[in-house]
């Protein structure tokens, strides 16, 4: 079992930045490909970004590339999403996922694990 939680988020204006930080416990993310997905309000939730589990490929949504940077640092056992120039409809609870898998693609539906959220509000 992995377990995340998310951290990293608030409220900020549009053009500011963000960094989200998922910390797993109860395995290392060694082999794991992680993502970070988002559920806006009234929303269904959606993917956002996904990394191998080298950082040896990474995949965005079409509306945040550019915007959005994941990373991780597998001996710290974290993955980060990096949020610069935000906009109002990036407003959403992000949610950090895992999936066990040493392939650089991945299907972004197969995730396993998740965490509980946090929440990013962006004013205009």
């Amino acid at each position: 079992q992995v377990q995340l939680v998310e951290s990293g988020g608030g409220l900020v204006q549009a053009g500011g930045s963000l960094r989200l930080s998922c910390l797993a416990s109860g395995r290392t993310i060694g082999d794991y490909a992680m993502g970070w997905f988002r559920r806006a309000p009234g929303k269904e939730r959606e993917f956002v970004a996904a990394i191998s589990w080298n950082s040896g490929a990474t995949y965005y949504q079409d509306s945040v590339k550019g915007r959005f940077t994941i990373s991780r640092d597998n001996a710290k056992n974290t993955v980060y999403l990096q949020i610069n120039s935000l906009k109002p409809e990036d407003t959403a609870v992000y949610y950090c996922a895992a999936m066990r898998t040493i392939s650089q693609s991945m299907d972004v539906n197969r995730f396993t694990y998740w965490g509980q959220g946090t929440q990013v509000t962006v004013s205009s």
